[in-house]
C-alpha cells in the first residue's frame, strides 16, 4: 500500500517536470490581448493556474520562463475563441491535475477537497482513544 502510493506521489510530481512548452509565440506573455474582455478572461484564468517551475506562484505572477510560455499559451487560445474551461481543461490535460490551483472535485481533486476533513475526523478519533485510556 505504501509502495502504491509513494509511486503514485512520484508519477503525480513528476508530471510537471515533463511538461514542454508549444510553439506559441512568446511577445504574447507580456503583451495585453486588444480586447478587454478576453484580456480580463486570459487573466482571471492565470490567476488560478500554477506556475510548473516556481510550484507557488501563479503564471500571472511568476517571471519564469516557463510561466512565460504558459501565458501566451493561454492569451493565444483566448484570442482564437476557446473558453477559460477549455484552456483550463487543456493545461490540465498537459500540465496534469497539479496545475490548476482549483482542482476538480473529482479524482484525485475530490482527495485533495475531502484530506483536512478526513485527517480531522482521524485526529479525533485517535485523541479521543488516547483520553479514554487516561481514565
Amino acid at each position: 500500500m505504501v509502495a502504491r502510493f509513494s509511486l503514485l506521489l512520484l508519477l503525480v510530481t513528476a508530471m510537471p517536470l515533463n511538461a514542454q512548452g508549444t510553439g506559441t509565440s512568446p511577445e504574447l506573455a507580456n503583451r495585453q490581448l486588444s480586447d478587454p474582455a478576453q484580456e480580463k478572461a486570459a487573466t482571471d484564468l492565470m490567476h488560478s493556474l500554477r506556475c510548473i517551475q516556481c510550484q507557488g506562484q501563479s503564471i500571472a505572477d511568476s517571471d519564469a520562463p516557463m510561466a512565460a510560455t504558459m501565458r501566451a499559451e493561454v492569451r493565444q487560445q483566448i484570442a482564437g475563441g476557446a473558453s477559460t474551461d477549455s484552456v483550463r481543461q487543456w493545461m490540465i490535460g498537459r500540465y496534469g491535475e497539479w496545475v490548476s490551483f482549483e482542482p476538480d472535485v473529482k479524482g484525485v481533486g475530490l482527495l485533495l477537497w475531502f484530506a483536512p476533513l478526513l485527517l480531522l475526523v482521524v485526529a479525533f478519533f485517535l485523541a479521543r482513544g488516547l483520553f479514554r485510556r487516561g481514565k
